[in-house]
């Protein structure tokens, strides 16, 4: 996402493992189906490797322009994200292709970004970080905003779309750790008769 200066801004929504660092590992099977790492699906722990897998997919999509992973369900993506070799268009520069296949390494220990600075990669070389850091670099777009809560640079087909929420199984509330939502202070008045269901 951009702010209204035009700066990147990441967005994870709250929804991110904290203090995975050093030699801490996850093991929770979570994510957007399209950018899971290989080692989450495989059911190994993990640790931030799984961001540069992400990065990577975001990468190839926004300089090709579909995903690298392909399916027509769920398991068939997953599949693909396993075994599957992205397609490298022969028009990409040596250093994108370069930048994807080091992101997109299926070894999380020998994946860009664990292994090396990532800013130092060819890909990179035109980038100032000390200024980007800094906000001092001119962004090259800057989205027209009106207000605060002004979402019309969304797609309308997202602004569209209902809010999908998962099946309410009173066994499997009832198994998970509570404590993973604590803070949050929203609670559907209709709650205990979905649980009834």
């Amino acid at each position: 996402m951009l702010d209204r200066t035009g700066h990147i801004k990441i967005a994870d929504f709250g929804m991110c493992k904290e203090n995975i660092f050093g030699e801490k590992q996850a093991s929770t099977f979570c994510g957007t189906p399209d950018y899971i790492a290989p080692e989450i699906l495989q059911g190994l722990k993990y640790s931030f490797s799984v961001d540069w897998w992400s990065f990577g997919v975001l990468l190839y999509e926004m300089l090709i322009g579909q995903s690298p992973f392909h399916g027509d369900d769920e398991d068939e993506l997953f599949e693909s994200i396993r075994v599957d070799t992205p397609h490298y268009p022969r028009w990409i520069t040596k250093e994108s292709k370069d930048i994807l296949e080091k992101l997109l390494e299926r070894d999380p220990t020998k994946r860009l970004g664990v292994t090396g600075n990532i800013k130092i990669h060819p890909f990179f070389k035109t980038i100032n970080w000390t200024l980007l850091e800094k906000r001092l670099v001119e962004p090259p777009f800057r989205p027209k905003v009106k207000s605060s809560g002004d979402y019309s640079n969304f797609d309308q087909e997202f602004l569209n779309e209902k809010a999908r929420l998962s099946y309410s199984d009173k066994n499997l509330i009832d198994s998970m750790d509570q404590r993973a939502f604590a803070g949050f202070s929203f609670v559907n008045p209709n709650f205990e008769r979905l649980l009834e269901k």
